[in-house]
């Protein structure tokens, strides 16, 4: 074996994780692809290159029973890519507290769990990459997914600090902003989706189901954003980068002045239907 050894968090079929591990797979990468069930990935099983492993992001000993598992057959941990990760749409104000601190033990501490049970063995070798997969509303946040949008802006902050301390150590951290890109994850939140009982926002509803389609619009296929991911991550990876079928309207409004891009989002995601 020759090529790097990638562990990928978050990989059920349909998503950024899946198209992730078939194309580090066909670079020429020994993959690990995770989830929290097996079935979930049961079309990666065939592929020589790919192993399967169960992980939860949110449990300690599953995440250094993985890296464990991996260290001992591989011998090594080249890459990890933080993906595993959910949505919660819905006003801010209005999210249960047990589901902010799921939110966030999901998104941003199982983001740090996984790189801090990965770091000491890419530390020994003096050599590694993390790449945290964020989203462009940790930077430009979008009325309706909040939760979301402050949970990935702690990844971004988080990106940055890493890729400042682990230089001693030879590793190398790279920050990924999808935006609109295809997948499953809107259709597994609509799949659930709700407004409590009583809530004041019941008039909005119309608008935070646009806000919940969205990302799909004019989307990148997942295959393509993995193909440019790993591509970046294989030869010189940059500090971050944003990807995805919008991402060029994302830029421009990191140029323009916040309070504008504000009232912008959310007029457009306020205005009710008749």
């Amino acid at each position: 074996m020759t090529g790097p050894v990638v562990l990928v968090t978050g990989c059920s079929s349909g998503g950024i994780g899946y198209a992730l591990c078939e194309r580090f797979a066909a670079e020429g990468c020994r993959v690990y692809a995770t989830a929290r069930r097996l079935e979930a990935m049961s079309g990666l099983a065939a592929h020589p290159l790919i192993s399967l492993q169960t992980l939860d992001v949110t449990v300690d000993e599953d995440v250094h029973r993985v890296i464990a598992h991996i260290v001992a057959e591989a011998g090594q941990l080249d890459i990890i890519v933080n993906n595993a990760g959910f949505i919660s749409v819905g006003p801010l104000i209005e999210q249960p507290l047990d589901n902010v601190k799921a939110n966030f033990d999901a998104n941003t501490y199982g983001t740090l769990r996984v790189a801090k049970a990965g770091f000491p063995h890419m530390a020994a070798r003096r050599s590694g990459l993390i790449v945290n997969i964020g989203s462009v509303v940790a930077e430009i946040a979008v009325p309706w997914n909040g939760l979301y949008s402050a949970s990935k802006a702690a990844v971004r902050a988080m990106s940055d600090i890493l890729h400042m301390e682990l230089k001693p150590f030879n590793i190398k951290v790279m920050y990924v902003a999808p935006v609109s890109v295809r997948s499953n994850i809107s259709n597994n939140e609509a799949a659930k989706f709700s407004l409590p009982q009583g809530s004041l926002y019941s008039d909005f509803l119309p608008n935070i189901i646009q806000r919940m389609n969205s990302s799909q619009a004019n989307s990148m296929p997942a295959e393509k954003f993995a193909r440019e991911v790993v591509r970046r991550a294989l030869k010189n990876p940059p500090r971050s980068v944003i990807l995805g079928g919008t991402a060029t309207i994302f830029k421009i409004f990191g140029w323009l002045p916040r309070g504008f891009v504000l009232w912008y989002l959310w007029r457009m995601y306020s205005q009710k239907t008749t």
